[in-house]
């Protein structure tokens, strides 16, 4: 699927938020939270500007709960949302509008030890087909509520606001 910079189009709906409530601990879901500009969701752990936001996608979480053979709370990943899409692969250098914030897509989330620490054999499970979702930053801080519609609106070019 390509996606057009000339086009704004929805591209999924955000059907969970999350945040992490301390190093490697549990994580919260929230019906709503604010995005911070070149920093992460409020009240969630400080993260580097490129990590600002994380993104999977419900349906690749349910391929991964399939093949593990087991039910996974969608945040055992990690990520701060979770959207009702397909993957997210096409999303990379994009610009998206999710409620009030902004972010541009930058990368392909690269799952780490610690998948394997929580899940054994999660991390290998994630490593195909975007399946650990993506990041990006934050280029208009807002609030990002369940339910929001998720909308490409551009190419990635976060210049400071």
């Amino acid at each position: 699927m390509s996606i057009s910079s000339e086009t704004r189009s929805p591209f999924g709906t955000v059907t969970a938020i999350a945040i992490r409530t301390t190093k490697n601990g549990p994580m919260q879901e929230l019906d709503r939270a604010t995005g911070v500009q070149n920093q992460g969701l409020a009240e969630d752990l400080p993260c580097t500007t490129e990590r600002g936001l994380s993104l999977i996608s419900q349906h690749q979480w349910e391929t991964v709960q399939a093949e593990m053979g087991k039910e996974l709370p969608w945040h055992t990943r990690r990520a701060n949302v979770l959207v009702d899409a397909g993957t997210l692969e096409p999303l990379t250098g994009k610009r998206l509008r999710i409620g009030q914030l902004e972010m541009e897509v930058l990368d392909e989330t690269t799952p780490c030890g610690l998948m394997d620490k929580i899940e054994p054999g999660l991390r290998e499970v994630l490593k195909s087909e975007f399946r650990g979702g993506v990041l990006g930053r934050i280029c208009v801080g807002g609030e990002i509520r369940v339910g929001d519609q998720i909308e490409v609106i551009g190419e990635a070019d976060c210049k400071d606001k």
